[in-house]
């Protein structure tokens, strides 16, 4: 694909918040509100080996606050998973995403727990609970055996409106074990209702594409090693604006022209909190044409 050739440092402008690292769309979970799955989804991807991922994430420059976050689908599927957590540069902070289906041995005796720890308002491993595929003393069972042996690991799991109570129930009974339980609002749509806080109306609810002016604050790399400019492009496959093995590669920081407002990702377009927890954050910024 590209040559072996040492890749030129690529550095991320200051303002950007997230470096979101998709190692594989394979998951061996099938939840039916997968975020993944709003819009358009493209399931056909090549995988880049882990000495791609490796080269690619140890040519990144970002700030000291700011980690490669792991993730997928499910990032421990990836057969060189544990190889990248162990070679990517010491220097740059790992976050992982997942959903803690795993061999635990297997795991505890391939990563080690200083690999994924920074000072951090939230834990570096964030494990997602999903009470339609999941049940919750397993997996607490599962983080306090991570917790004991040192690893930095938390619960999230996302307010359905379906599976809310559940999600409540789950969060008390992890936290009465010591075990940090956050919550996140659902963002999707259920019973034809569109669930979330999005900084742009309109822009998730698919009744009809706008073109306007865009431009991210995240460098999201799909699992071939594409750079894609949001995560609508990310999932469906999109056109990309790049590869991270590209020697020539770099970051335009400009606004581009989208044609798919109204078919926009949640995660780009809603109201959240960075990396700090400060709340008031959106991924993107967009700029319309008022004529």
């Amino acid at each position: 694909m590209y040559s072996d050739d040492a890749l030129t440092p690529l550095v991320l402008p200051e303002k950007y918040n997230y470096i979101g690292a998709f190692l594989t769309f394979d998951c061996n979970l099938r939840c039916s509100y997968c975020i993944n799955r709003f819009g358009d989804y493209s399931t056909v991807r090549k995988k880049m080996s882990g000495a791609e991922w490796l080269r690619g994430l140890n040519r990144i420059v970002p700030r000291h606050d700011l980690p490669v976050s792991l993730q997928g689908g499910e990032p421990t599927l990836h057969p060189d998973f544990q190889a990248i957590v162990a070679n990517i540069r010491r220097d740059l902070h790992v976050d992982l995403l997942t959903n803690l289906e795993v061999d635990m041995t297997r795991f505890m005796a391939g990563i080690d727990p200083e690999r994924m720890k920074r000072d951090a308002p939230y834990a570096s491993i964030r494990v997602s609970y999903h009470p339609e595929v999941m049940i919750v003393e397993i997996l607490a069972a599962k983080v306090l055996t991570l917790m004991k042996a040192g690893y930095s690991v938390g619960v999230w799991g996302v307010l359905h409106p379906r599976w809310s109570d559940e999600v409540l129930r789950a969060q008390h009974y992890c936290t009465s074990l010591g075990i940090d339980f956050r919550t996140k609002e659902f963002l999707g749509e259920q019973d034809g209702v569109l669930y979330g806080r999005f900084t742009y109306p309109g822009a998730c609810d698919r009744r009809e594409r706008k073109v306007v002016q865009c431009r991210t604050t995240e460098l999201l790399i799909g699992p071939g090693g594409e750079v894609y400019r949001c995560h609508a492009d990310l999932y469906a496959g999109r056109q990309p604006v790049g590869h991270l093995l590209d020697p020539d590669f770099v970051i335009d920081e400009g606004f581009r022209p989208c044609s798919d407002y109204g078919s926009c990702n949640p995660c780009d377009v809603k109201t959240k909190t960075n990396r700090f927890q400060t709340d008031g954050h959106t991924s993107v910024e967009i700029l319309f044409d008022e004529r």
